[in-house]
């Protein structure tokens, strides 16, 4: 007792207060848990470890919860999402992401994020360009951005938007990096299906001649994660194999197993940029009209201590979240922010400093960030033809599909992969195998390929969001979504 006496007094000074004592079940027991505690405090106190109150963490939340405001009425024709909550790093990407993956469009936007207070009003509509109706959006919208979404973790229990072995159920997440060419696509699926691997989910991405990949995977017959040691080398010595090819180089290609929680478009963002496929030189001119062309200037906001980025670009969705999203990763904090589309095209403008509070002073950091923002953009940047495919799941599926491109001439730029119930919907991003556009007698030829098995519908990548009014005719027969391409398939 005088020994449990002796640790009830420590030195209160290398103890972090206030603490919270462990309930005590029984009095006989009392002293025994009490003792047990401070000494627990206090030997970690001693080893160089103090004891922190976990409920610390979140106690600005909790004293200021955020609160969130989905207004129809205060603009006639897009819905106003407000956000006031207390300033934390990484807080705008979180908000733009969930708007990003509810597939809302951002006309505009207006951010403030100075003298620790984050105030954001976002000008948002759906992907017909009417105001968010949709009782279900609106209510995870106030969850997600709202005080019981950082509780609850709703970000990471958004399904199919993280990266991990446990993201979206039983499955294995893997990472590709490598070379892009011809038919690349076809043959790792194929190895999967070899190896009696079944794709559930895939992004694909490409750009400046590298290739990006996250597949999710299970094993064919149980449905489950693989976790067999032997398995999993042998997948990745195959895949490594085809990725590098006559190349024996790590830094030409690699495979990885995935086991963090990352959103998966910033995981994309996060392996090219590793990757550093913003260097050399990328042919724009074979790959887009010169108007895809980024202009991005950086100048100095002397007065206010801050570096000024200047985006103008054509418009698309996702675009504000591919460029937060490199500038946090490239330890940047936007404090301000003022984001706007006239027609087709964006105009985006950002007031930044270095997580060091430093501005970008020289003029090799504009250059580099200059580059990294105009190759996150034309990373998910399309033209041409996207190609979504509806199909009964079954292993195998995608390697047949994606051979069936390689010999109709196709080369895919990017592709999402998805499995809702015993349905695959897949959708494909191509050109020709020149770089010409894809001419309509090789649709026909997929169409009479694919047959019966399959459904495919066939849409003209508009290069801003509101497409224009006179449409070809040949393209908007079937031009529609995932929803009524899915639907039409069931029935």
């Amino acid at each position: 007792m005088e020994a449990c006496q002796a640790l009830l007094i420590p030195n209160v000074s290398s103890l972090q207060l206030p603490f919270t004592f462990p309930k005590v079940i029984s009095k006989k027991n009392k002293e025994r848990s009490i003792c047990i505690d401070w000494r627990s405090s206090f030997c970690m106190a001693r080893a160089g470890w103090p004891y922190f109150d976990p409920e610390y963490e979140t106690l600005s939340i909790r004293i200021n919860p955020p609160r969130v405001s989905v207004d129809n009425t205060g603009c006639k024709d897009c819905t106003l999402v407000k956000v006031d909550s207390v300033n934390r790093p990484g807080i705008l990407l979180e908000v733009v992401q969930i708007l990003s993956d509810l597939n809302l469009i951002i006309t505009k936007a207006y951010i403030s994020s100075d003298g620790g207070w984050f105030m954001d009003v976002f000008h948002v509509t759906d992907q017909q360009g009417h105001k968010i109706s949709d009782r279900n959006t609106i209510d995870f919208i106030e969850k997600a951005l709202g005080p019981k979404g950082h509780k609850t973790d709703v970000l990471r229990t958004w399904p199919g938007k993280q990266v991990g072995v446990h993201a979206i159920g039983e499955h294995t997440a893997i990472e590709l990096i490598g070379r892009d060419r011809p038919g690349l696509l076809s043959e790792i699926f194929a190895v999967l299906a070899n190896l009696h691997f079944n794709v559930v989910a895939a992004q694909v991405w490409t750009h400046n001649r590298r290739v990006a990949c996250v597949l999710y995977v299970n094993d064919d017959t149980t449905n489950r994660a693989v976790d067999d040691p032997s398995r999993l080398a042998a997948m990745e010595e195959q895949l490594n194999n085809i990725l590098r090819g006559r190349d024996d180089s790590e830094k030409v290609a690699r495979t990885s197993f995935s086991l963090g929680f990352t959103h998966v478009d910033r995981r994309l963002h996060q392996m090219l940029f590793a990757d550093r496929d913003y260097e050399g030189s990328c042919l724009l001119s074979e790959e887009f009209p010169p108007s895809f062309k980024p202009k991005i200037k950086i100048d100095g906001c002397l007065e206010k201590g801050y570096s000024v980025v200047s985006v103008s670009c054509k418009d698309r969705p996702k675009l504000m979240f591919d460029i937060v999203c490199t500038l946090t990763d490239m330890q940047y904090v936007v404090f301000h922010a003022t984001i706007g589309s006239d027609g087709p095209q964006a105009s985006q403008e950002y007031y930044i400093r270095h997580m060091d509070g430093y501005t970008l002073d020289t003029q090799d950091e504009k250059e580099r960030v200059i580059k990294c923002l105009e190759a996150a953009i034309r990373r998910r940047t399309s033209e041409g033809v996207s190609l979504e495919i509806c199909a009964k799941d079954r292993v195998g599926l995608l390697s047949e599909v994606t051979r069936v491109l390689r010999e109709n001439g196709l080369s895919v730029m990017r592709a999402g992969v998805t499995t809702v119930g015993e349905q695959a919907v897949n959708i494909f991003y191509v050109r020709d195998s020149s770089g010409n556009p894809v001419d309509m007698n090789t649709i026909e030829g997929l169409r009479k390929e694919i047959g019966e098995r399959m459904m495919l519908n066939v849409k003209k990548e508009q290069t801003c969001v509101k497409a224009p009014a006179a449409a070809s005719s040949s393209w908007s027969k079937t031009n529609f979504f995932f929803g009524s391409l899915l639907e039409r398939f069931r029935n």
